[in-house]
């Protein structure tokens, strides 16, 4: 009971934000800016939303392998193209994680590495997308003058990179009750193992180029979107205000991302001065990429050999 109260607020929030986004867009207008270069542009998004899935794979990979559950290279792209499809259908931004989860868990590793690679390759993103934004700040206080938008940047980041530097010291810790206490010895074994991995001198530097690579992919995704509907906003301006609205999307208070994206994305556009009802475009249309990638991945999973194994039985994704 409790897990259906959970889905179905979460769909009632991205219903009402949606909502409330929609309000401020002409979807006449908006499908009148689409010709046949428009679809290229998209096809363009497609194919960029598969290349940052590889890139992903090729990080997780690494992680993986410092957790104990190495990874072929078709395997995992395999698993990052159904987490995407799962993306798009669970109740949470971030439900392919709990399907990769259970699907490398399957696969042998068992839960724990399974668990352990899963989580330290989302904290190694987060991280890097915090890092990534505050290496931008100088730029975006040059763009965004709202006092408010100002200030809301600047908390969203310091909480991201204050938590994601905290969950790195906690890992260097060397108390022992931390390894033995029920309440901290998983977290804490991610820590380490995420402090293994970044300050590797072999996988150190591959991890931190591949993790900045995938959030500057999702850039260049929004920016063919940009391009699709001819939006009056350059690429410098994409580059500063999406990497923020990523972040935000990854709280799992929503279907998807849906709605907070858009919510956040009209906001980010209005405090940069820009039309705030682009931004609401530009996030729709980001969404709907996201929702066809997704698609292939549902039909990757229909004729995947896990599908075929598990039958008609339900996924049981641990709690």
């Amino acid at each position: 009971m409790r897990r259906i109260l959970l889905s179905a607020a979460k769909i009632l929030i991205s219903a009402a934000l949606l909502y409330l986004a929609l309000r401020k867009v002409d979807l006449s207008e908006l499908f009148s800016r689409f010709t046949l270069t428009s679809l290229l542009w998209i096809g363009l998004a497609i194919a960029v939303t598969f290349l940052q899935i590889f890139v992903g794979v090729l990080r997780w990979r690494e992680i993986s392998a410092a957790c104990g559950a190495p990874l072929e290279l078709a395997r995992a792209m395999r698993y990052n193209v159904i987490g995407a499809f799962f993306n798009q259908t669970l109740p949470s931004a971030i439900g392919g994680d709990a399907v990769r989860l259970w699907l490398v868990a399957r696969a042998g590793a068992g839960w724990r590495a399974a668990t352990y690679s899963i989580f330290v390759d989302r904290a190694i993103g987060l991280i890097a997308l915090a890092i990534l934004i505050v290496a931008s700040l100088p730029w975006s206080y040059s763009l965004i003058t709202d006092p408010h938008g100002r200030s809301a940047l600047l908390l969203l980041d310091f909480a991201a990179l204050a938590g994601g530097l905290g969950f790195l010291i906690f890992g260097a810790l060397k108390w022992r009750w931390l390894k033995t206490w029920w309440a901290t010895h998983h977290l804490h074994a991610c820590a380490v193992i995420a402090n293994r991995v970044i300050f590797s001198p072999a996988r150190g530097p591959i991890i931190a180029v591949l993790s900045i690579l995938v959030h500057v992919l999702a850039v260049v995704i929004a920016w063919c979107v940009v391009q699709a509907i001819a939006a009056p906003v350059s690429f410098s301006d994409v580059f500063l205000l999406v990497p923020p609205v990523m972040l935000i999307t990854l709280m799992p208070i929503s279907i998807a991302g849906w709605g907070v994206r858009e919510a956040t994305m009209s906001l980010a556009f209005g405090f940069a001065g820009l039309a705030a009802h682009e931004g609401v475009n530009v996030s729709l249309l980001f969404g709907a990429v996201l929702f066809i990638v997704g698609a292939i991945g549902g039909l990757v999973w229909i004729l995947s050999a896990e599908k075929a194994a598990q039958g008609s039985a339900p996924i049981g994704v641990p709690e």
